[in-house]
């Protein structure tokens, strides 16, 4: 499934894990209970040894599925294992790609069911060869808008986007949070584009994540809950915080129509 197709049913939850934690024969069923309990989209982090975008929690998982096995082979074959029907987007660094090279990265993720690419350490200003290899895949690729990003970026981060925008909850590395950030609300707001607007970086209970959509993004990311749970083996626990935090994005009332009462 497309992202195009999967947002035509916004609001959206989009969950992260990171690929291979606890091992790569897991990743799967991971996958298909996140898609059982209400996820619209899995963000499948490839894992890095220097993973600059992450706080702690992703990096140990990194490490976890490093140690027992994850590379960017078993990524792919991974990948294609999977049967839940939802869009899945690669989360990874660009020298993983540029690695494997370009065309055969992109073509590699169309091939294994992964519809969108999110590289944190690439600037739309010189992704032109990543964006002309996606686009011959049909492959999205998806750039981040952070708080500290100037005005006069964001149209061309925009423009250069495809699939959706990810909006950068707060400075610094991934990590669950205690509430919103004023200048989250704020960003959402200053942010003009066409494409959804989708909001991670510390978003971990229904009510955060309720509270994203209600100030108008069309889609909240929780990522390092996720991978916390799952570091502790509680998949009913995952898949309970995925079911809850899909029914608080479920209950919030369009923009409009708030503005009509």
């Amino acid at each position: 499934m497309k992202l195009s197709e999967a947002f035509k049913r916004r609001p959206l939850l989009i969950a992260y894990i990171c690929a291979g934690d606890p091992s790569p024969e897991s990743t799967p069923e991971i996958v298909e209970l996140l898609a059982r309990a209400g996820a619209d989209v899995v963000e499948l982090g490839l894992p890095h040894s220097d993973p600059i975008a992450d706080g702690p929690v992703i990096q140990a998982a990194a490490q976890r599925a490093i140690e027992a096995g994850m590379n960017t082979n078993v990524y792919f074959e991974m990948a294609s294992r999977i049967r839940a029907d939802l869009p899945l987007v690669f989360m990874g660094y660009y020298n993983m790609i540029y690695q494997r090279g370009l065309d055969k990265f992109a073509g590699d993720c169309a091939n294994s069911g992964i519809t969108g690419l999110i590289v944190p350490d690439l600037p739309p200003e010189e992704a032109g060869p990543l964006r002309e290899a996606c686009e011959k895949a049909e492959v999205d690729l998806i750039y981040l808008v952070a708080p500290n990003t100037p005005a006069e970026r964001i149209p061309i981060i925009a423009e250069s986007s495809s699939g959706f925008l990810y909006l950068v909850a707060r400075a610094g590395v991934t990590g669950t949070r205690s509430e919103v950030l004023l200048s989250t609300k704020a960003l959402i707001e200053r942010v003009k584009a066409d494409l959804p607007k989708a909001v991670g970086f510390g978003i971990s209970t229904p009510e955060q994540a309720a509270e994203v959509i209600r100030a108008g993004a069309d889609a909240a990311i929780v990522g390092s809950a996720c991978v916390d749970l799952i570091s502790k083996g509680d998949l009913e626990g995952l898949e309970n915080l995925i079911r809850g935090m899909k029914l608080a994005i479920r209950e919030v009332k369009p923009i409009e129509a708030v503005a009509r009462i």
